[in-house]
């Protein structure tokens, strides 16, 4: 295990540091997110290793965030999902994907995003995820046990703050679930079932008190970076489906083909509800 230096930052104004870090990921997924609205329903996707589609598109999108991140902040480290896979030995490391719900953008469905999450030695700190076709713009901060100061922990959507639903679930409250964990649908559910088709909109749904919760059977680090961070500091739950650890990440580790099974829920009462229906997608994930 790599140890990783005293932070950089010390001596720093990190209130400025942070409000450069909001500007700078409101500005380039703003930037990213119209150059997609041109192309939307406009590119042919292919199909990669994993059976997911890529397009032109993404290829651009990452290109251009990389090289974004390279001028704004030359000493952070950069996993994506076009391009390095593996967790760099940078103090700073931004993970991005460049386009969250390519089926649904290929297809003309709209509802798709850009997706940053910034993390400090290996654990994030800061997300960043713009949908531009419902001018939707989540981002949070969730500095957990760190040292790092100048920025108070909380969710936003449109700079609104958010939290988690506090409500009991019923047949008139949603429940998420991806293309992977459909077989929930055999059973009883105490919530009526959604599918969206964009993991990390998935996820920020719960965080925005829109669902109770939510699953996805087989997400990749670039789909929960951001995401992650807004749930914690909206108030809701993350529940890991087996028995690896995520954060943090190691260095020199290849997380192109690691799944991360989880389930997300409004508050920790209902991880007892909703954990049993589920959690047999953490054993099927790990034989995939």
């Amino acid at each position: 295990m790599i140890s990783f230096p005293v932070p950089r930052t010390t001596g720093l104004d990190m209130n400025d540091f942070w409000t450069d870090i909001l500007n700078f990921a409101k500005d380039t997924t703003n930037r990213v997110g119209n150059r997609h609205l041109r192309d939307f329903g406009q590119v042919q996707g292919s199909e990669k290793a994993d059976g997911t589609l890529v397009t032109q598109a993404d290829r651009w999108a990452d290109q251009e965030i990389r090289d974004a991140i390279a001028s704004h902040f030359p000493s952070h480290g950069v996993l994506s999902e076009e391009a390095s896979h593996q967790f760099p030995e940078s103090e700073w490391c931004w993970i991005i994907d460049p386009l969250d719900g390519t089926t649904n953008f290929t297809r003309g469905i709209p509802l798709w995003g850009v997706s940053l999450g910034l993390l400090y030695q290996g654990t994030p700190v800061f997300g960043y995820i713009h949908f531009a076709p419902v001018q939707q713009s989540f981002h949070g901060f969730w500095l957990g046990k760190s040292e790092l100061k100048g920025v108070e922990n909380g969710a936003f959507l449109n700079g609104r703050p958010i939290h988690s639903s506090q409500d009991s679930p019923s047949q008139n409250h949603f429940f998420n679930l991806c293309a992977r964990s459909t077989s929930v649908m055999k059973q009883p559910f105490p919530c009526k079932i959604r599918m969206l088709g964009v993991a990390s909109y998935n996820f920020l749904a719960t965080a925005n008190g829109v669902t109770l919760g939510g699953v996805e059977a087989t997400p990749k680090i670039w789909d929960f970076a951001g995401a992650w961070v807004i749930i914690h500091a909206a108030g809701a739950v993350w529940v890991p489906l087996d028995s690896q650890t995520i954060f943090p990440l190691e260095v020199g580790q290849d997380y192109g083909q690691r799944s991360f099974p989880t389930l997300v829920a409004a508050r920790p009462e209902l991880v007892s509800v909703f954990k049993p229906l589920v959690e047999f997608l953490g054993d099927k994930a790990s034989r995939m």
